[in-house]
């Protein structure tokens, strides 16, 4: 008997824990605290692991509340989209109520780890979680716009390491959030050159110009530009603390412009094939120009 209820259990709890890693994007969850813990180890004159604890897991949960909440709220709308469908809302697995319990449980959590670090850090925690559901999310359906009030939110967490460290703002955390929030938009409208047919049967509009035409790609082209600018600007020593040697300047520089080429390639083909490498290639220049930047800080 005994062998049989841990038999039951044991799917049960795998089914919750996929829904919860669903419900709350783990795999974005994951990439923003990565984002978090970089800036955390850029700004903090001594590395203390009890903060670094706090500032995954507070963010982990502030993510993790802005997801359940769209995801509550667009419960409809993912029903029609094929990428969405089995989200487990509209599949019926967690109800309205659950998942409304799950997201503010998160965003308590989230708050009150975060303004244990200092209460800059939870301010902007909560404005990322405010702007994300009640401006992005309800916009998503409105105007292409939304793309840019999203990027706001999604560049925070860059930023939120460097004020965890600090408990300062300034033109060093600033440069970090800027790097970010450039860098969202070549990201986000490759992701959605890619997807447009499923975002338009939910009715989203992601794309600048509504089409996957040669001004959306323009933009694509613009944008991950001031990317790369902004993003070597700290070699110039004008940012503050946040410093840049020149040999990273030059790595960071060469990452760039691999994801220019690609956005170039959009421009030219105008295929999903060419916007899924922009894509990867977007993911991939995140991550490593953090780590190159965190390498160069303790080299």
């Amino acid at each position: 008997m005994k062998t049989a209820v841990n038999t039951a259990t044991a799917p049960t709890l795998a089914l919750a824990m996929a829904d919860f890693k669903e419900i709350t994007k783990a795999r974005l969850a994951i990439s923003v605290v990565f984002s978090s813990l970089a800036g955390y180890l850029l700004g903090a004159p001594q590395i203390e692991v009890v903060s670094l604890l706090l500032l995954a897991f507070g963010g982990y949960c502030m993510v993790g509340a802005s997801n359940a909440y769209n995801q509550i709220i667009e419960k409809d709308l993912d029903a029609l989209m094929k990428r969405t469908e089995n989200r487990p809302i509209p599949a019926g697995r967690m109800s309205v109520n659950k998942a409304l319990f799950l997201a503010i449980l998160l965003t308590v959590l989230g708050v009150v780890s975060l303004y244990i670090l200092n209460p800059k850090t939870a301010m902007f925690g909560a404005i990322s979680i405010f702007l994300y559901t009640s401006c992005y999310t309800p916009l998503k359906t409105k105007t292409p716009l939304a793309v840019f009030v999203g990027a706001i939110p999604g560049a925070i967490p860059f930023m939120l390491g460097w004020v965890a460290a600090t408990n300062e703002f300034g033109i060093a955390p600033g440069t970090l959030f800027m790097i970010q929030f450039f860098w969202q938009f070549p990201h986000f409208w490759a992701l959605g050159w890619m997807l447009d047919d499923d975002y338009k049967r939910g009715g989203f509009k992601m794309l600048p110009t509504g089409k996957k035409d040669k001004g959306t790609a323009l933009q694509i082209i613009m944008y991950t530009i001031w990317m790369l600018v902004i993003s070597v600007v700290p070699a110039f020593g004008i940012t503050g603390r946040l410093q840049l040697s020149i040999p990273a300047a030059v790595i960071i520089f060469l990452m760039g412009m691999v994801m220019l080429i690609f956005a170039f390639l959009l421009y030219e083909k105008r295929d999903n094939v060419t916007a899924r490498k922009l894509m990867l290639a977007s993911v991939s220049y995140i991550t490593l120009m953090q780590v190159v930047y965190v390498v160069d800080k303790f080299i």
